[in-house]
Parts: structure tokens; sequence; C-alpha cells
């Protein structure tokens, strides 16, 4: 629910902002107090004071050192504007306001140490405008009181973001695909006394989960080249029914797909589209996967592609994803899973859509019509040729992101 104070929207914490002036006077004061200073500069990360407004009016060395030692550049922002979140400008109130900041761990720590007066530790991934469109960030933030002829906070910030990618590369190799190698042995145990007709039912069977394997270790691999902007695109004229049918037909032998059915795909407009037809299948094949992870034994998973003007991927599961979930699904660590460390399969999908591809990825999900991701191309993507034969490099593409991430 939204609330308007002074004209200004929220839908979380509190809209309002201090003057310039305030912030000034502010900053005056408490740089000019030498404790505060050692305090704020003993922190080994960069750390900044809060007003009561969640605004910044002093930045310790460490901070000043990242902007380039202009401190005054930062002077009155929230912490999502200063790291430039994709919903900092949502709301004209900006940071801490929109609906995705409910999840924002670096504004509930902020918001919550200032009401318990109490110090607060948070996770924080945040989705941050970038050069490239965008760039991901997994945070530990704090958030401490501190009064001071008026009540302020104190914020620091660690960068966690190579601690959750190993959790994740742990993840990958010692949970999915230790797990995929022991089925595969499982299944190959039996082949010494097998009947030639069980052998090739076994050998079918293990050039599956192989196959499952290799995708998951080349998934990975991506992801890290197309985080670093060293991933190639080659664009070239696709057939997208012919492309749907091969990937429904893989998936209905993947082992998320046992008891669950994957409908034939539909088509309709014309099939042929120009992308990177690898980088698209593997787009396509997260959102399949995930689909149907989501559902349930006896329910059906329906791919389709319609081009009336803008070509489309639609991929739909008849389960629902609770209002948490839907604001954070395209979060590089999130998961609707228990374990930690598992949320790479949605938010790859976002980066290689909307940096490499020049589209866009969208989603709605109700508990009437279920879940549907919606992947839309250009139809002219920059850096192509025009008979887009050629590679378009990583940053070019203009990216018009409205997926959501926090």
């Amino acid at each position: 629910m939204s609330s308007s104070v002074n004209n200004l929207t929220t839908y979380f914490a509190p809209a309002e902002r201090a003057t310039g002036k305030e912030i000034r006077t502010d900053h005056e004061r408490l740089r000019n107090v030498p404790l505060i200073r050692q305090l704020l500069d003993s922190f080994p990360e960069p750390a900044m004071l809060l007003n009561p407004q969640r605004q910044i009016v002093l930045a310790n060395d460490k901070l000043q050192a990242l902007l380039g030692g202009d401190s005054d550049a930062v002077l009155g922002l929230r912490p999502g504007e200063m790291l430039n979140c994709i919903h900092a400008r949502d709301e004209e109130a900006a940071c801490g306001t929109s609906k995705f900041c409910s999840q924002c761990g670096a504004v509930n720590a902020i918001w919550q140490s200032s009401r318990t007066n109490t110090a607060q530790v948070r996770e924080c991934r945040i989705t941050c405008r970038s050069a490239t469109g965008f760039s991901a960030l997994d945070l530990r933030v704090w958030g401490t009181p501190l009064a001071l002829d008026g009540q302020f906070t104190v914020f620091a910030v660690r960068d966690i973001t190579d601690e959750k990618r190993r959790a994740v590369l742990e993840r990958v190799f010692f949970n999915e695909v230790l797990e995929i190698a022991a089925g595969l042995k499982g299944v190959l145990e039996p082949l010494a006394e097998a009947t030639p007709a069980e052998a090739a039912e076994i050998g079918g069977t293990a050039i599956d989960l192989s196959g499952e394997l290799l995708e998951e270790i080349r998934s990975y691999r991506d992801l890290i080249s197309a985080e670093r902007g060293e991933l190639k695109v080659n664009f070239s004229e696709i057939n997208a029914e012919r492309l749907l049918v091969r990937l429904c037909d893989d998936f209905k032998r993947h082992s998320n797909a046992r008891g669950k059915t994957i409908a034939p795909p539909t088509v309709d407009g014309p099939a042929m589209i120009q992308s990177d037809e690898v980088l698209l299948s593997r787009v396509l094949g997260h959102l399949i996967k995930n689909a149907l992870e989501a559902s349930s034994v006896g329910e059906t998973v329906r791919v389709s592609f319609e081009n009336k003007g803008v070509p489309r991927f639609l991929v739909r599961n008849p389960s629902s994803m609770t209002q948490r979930v839907q604001l954070q699904i395209f979060q590089r660590s999130f998961s609707t899973k228990a374990e930690a460390g598992r949320g790479i399969g949605t938010y790859s999908v976002k980066l290689l859509t909307e940096r490499y591809l020049g589209g866009t990825v969208e989603f709605n999900s109700s508990r009437h019509d279920g879940t549907v991701f919606t992947v839309s191309l250009s139809d002219r993507v920059a850096g192509s040729t025009p008979d887009g034969s050629v590679c378009a490099e990583p940053g070019e593409v203009e990216v018009t992101s409205r997926s959501s991430g926090c």
C-alpha cells in the first residue's frame, strides 16, 4: 500500500527529504568534529553518515577514494542513488520508496536501525545501471544509530560479490553437477548385465544426463563471460519454430520433466528472426527448466512464439509466485529455493537478453493465470548489419529494462 506526504508517494520507507541547505549545514558541522571523522575513517570499507531522511551528509576516506576524492558528489543522495540502483528513480521521492525497496537489505538496515535504535546487518542484492546496461552487486551492509546533536545512522558497505560467486560455483559443481554425475553412474551400473534392448535404453538415458551435465558447466561459463563483457554475439537468421521444437524435445527428457508435460510449441506469425541462436537457446532453456521446476507432477508447461511486429517468446507454467519472489526474481543471488547461493537462472536470462540480444524480459504471475515469462526481441539490433550476419559487441545493445531487481 502506498502513502503520500507533500505529494511524494512511497510504497515503503518515508519519502521526505532534507533540503540542500540542511544537508550542507549538517555536513559542515559534522566534518569539523574530529571524533566523527576518525570513527568513519576507521571502517575498513566505504562508510557514510546518513541523516534521518537516509541522505548522505558525510563520507569516509574509503568512499571518497572510490569517488576520486569528490565527496561532495554524493551529499544529499541516498545509498541507492549513489550506487545508481535501477529502481532508485522509480518514484519521485527516489531511493527507498518503490515497491521493490521493501526487499532491499540496504534500506531495511537503515530504516530499522533508526526506528529501533539498534544496530542492523543485512545482505543486499542490487542491480545498478552501468555503461553496458546494468551490473549486479551483492553487498553486506550495516546500519548503526548514532545520536549526536540529532539522530544519524552510520551506514557501512562491504562488497561480497566474489563470496556469492564462489557460493554459486560450489553449488553448481558440488550439488547439481555432482547430482547429475551420480545419476549418470547409477544409470550405467547395470549396463554390464543388460540385454541389448536394456542397453539401448540405458544408453539413451546416459546421453540425456551427460547433456545436462555439459549444459550446467557451459551455462555457468557463459554467465561469467557475460558479466565480464567477453561474450561474443553472432546474429544470424533463425527459424523460431524449429528452435522451440528442438528445445521442447530436449527438455521432455530432462530430469526436471519427470511426471510433467511440455505441450507442443505454438507459433503465430512469421517464424524467421535475427538473433544469436546459442544465447537465445540458453535464455529459453533457463525459462523452460525453471517452469518445469516450478510445476507439480501432472502439470503442463507451454511454450509459444508470436511475431506481430515484435518477436516474442512466451514460457508458461501453472504455478504462481508470491509478491516477495516477484520483486526479487531477476536478482543474481536470489532463489525461490531454500538453499543459499542458487539464484543465477533468471538473472542469466535478464543479462543475456538485455545486454547481448537487445531484448527485454517481462513476467506476469497470478493464481488464476499461473506464471508467464515473455522474452521480446528487437526487430533491429544495434551493431548488426542489415542482414544481421555480423557480431554485435557486448555493451553496444541499448538496454530497455522492464524486469525487476533491487
